[in-house]
């Protein structure tokens, strides 16, 4: 399997783009600020043909280059449905005005084609099986996308904003909300395989394992949200 990362624009949001192998289709992740270009290097030096967008959450630091991106190569973007205003109302999402030099960079909008994400789809895309997972807490349509294990690769779950080496998204904004990012934590992902690599949204990957032994709001939602993880560590993501 290939999964081409990158972090992009000015909150370093990792965009990844995965596929079966080299030369091959491949879906594109979380096509964040400033992340066309990045796109398109990583498309070409793989020799890639990118069938969709999927989408972690509708933040603009995850989202600012979809319309770019889809318009590119004429492929749909994924979101679910709690977070599809964010593409045309992003400082709605942020429950302030993020400025104008700003927003004269980013074009703002939905791509021409949308599907909306539900709860436990399994999406068969580009000769990849993602599995997706409705995680709310950093906002209300948040999921994760998780691939199963395949001959010496080992499972994989494209977090988002949900986990993160040593931390979590942020609750604090518009749809945040900390209870509820604990139980997507319980729900989602300590089940998982501690051999289960997690590539987040921001950050280094790192391991369900890891995070299970180390990651205070990982052990927080363990212990049914009893605990001071949410001044442990810093959070991150928009």
């Amino acid at each position: 399997m290939l999964v081409a990362g990158f972090p992009a624009g000015a909150w370093g949001t990792n965009c990844y783009l995965v596929a079966p192998a080299a030369g091959e289709e491949c879906v594109i992740i979380d096509p964040g600020h400033q992340a066309a270009e990045g796109v398109a290097e990583a498309v070409a030096k793989h020799r890639l043909k990118p069938v969709a967008v999927i989408l972690t959450h509708g933040h603009i630091d995850h989202v600012a280059s979809v319309v770019p991106v889809c318009g590119a190569h004429g492929v749909p973007a994924w979101i679910h449905p709690a977070d599809r205003y964010m593409m045309s109302d992003p400082e709605k999402a942020l429950g302030r005005s993020i400025g104008q030099p700003l927003m004269g960079e980013l074009t703002v909008g939905e791509p021409d084609d949308v599907v909306e994400l539900t709860d436990g789809r399994r999406l068969e895309l580009a000769g990849l099986e993602l599995t997706v997972a409705h995680a709310p807490g950093h906002t209300k349509g948040s999921v994760t996308f998780g691939m199963p294990e395949r001959e010496d690769v080992p499972p994989v779950l494209f977090s988002g904003d949900l986990l993160f080496a040593g931390s979590i998204g942020r609750t604090d904004l518009p749809g945040g909300d900390h209870a509820e990012i604990l139980d997507s934590l319980a729900r989602v992902c300590l089940p998982l395989e501690d051999s289960t690599v997690v590539l987040s949204g921001h950050g280094p990957q790192t391991t369900i394992g890891r995070e299970r032994a180390a990651n205070p709001f990982l052990r927080e939602a363990a212990a049914g949200g009893i605990g001071d993880g949410t001044r442990a560590a810093p959070r991150r993501g928009m």
